[in-house]
């Protein structure tokens, strides 16, 4: 049977709680950097909701286009298109920006008025 030297046996233990406390700051690293990711998470789906109800009160805010709008020609779903985008597509204001995206009567008209005209 082999001889233990007790120098290499303190030795050993020494590497071994040497290794063990290295493990020890790698996982408070680990459990650092984890509650730093969890947190982030958490902002971010409490700003995921918050943007989910602006969107939904924008949404609700905006004026409701008339039934039919699927029936459009190619060239009013154009003018629809640049109407979304926020330009006026009446005679008066053609090409001009609508300001806060208001609604304008005119628009609307050439857009969704009537389809056939004598």
């Amino acid at each position: 049977m082999k001889r233990v030297d007790k120098r290499d046996l303190y030795d050993s233990f020494g590497d071994m709680e040497q290794q063990m406390q290295l493990m020890l700051d790698k996982m408070a690293k680990l459990r650092a950097d984890m509650t730093t990711v969890l947190e982030k998470n958490a902002e971010l789906v409490i700003e995921n909701e918050h943007l989910r109800e602006h969107m939904v009160e924008i949404e609700n805010e905006l004026p409701k286009k008339p039934a039919g709008t699927a029936t459009l020609s190619k060239s009013r779903q154009n003018l629809e298109k640049l109407y979304d985008e926020g330009f006026h597509v009446c005679n008066q204001f053609y090409g001009k920006r609508r300001d806060d995206d208001e609604s304008c009567v005119f628009c609307l008209e050439v857009i969704y008025g009537e389809r056939e005209r004598s």
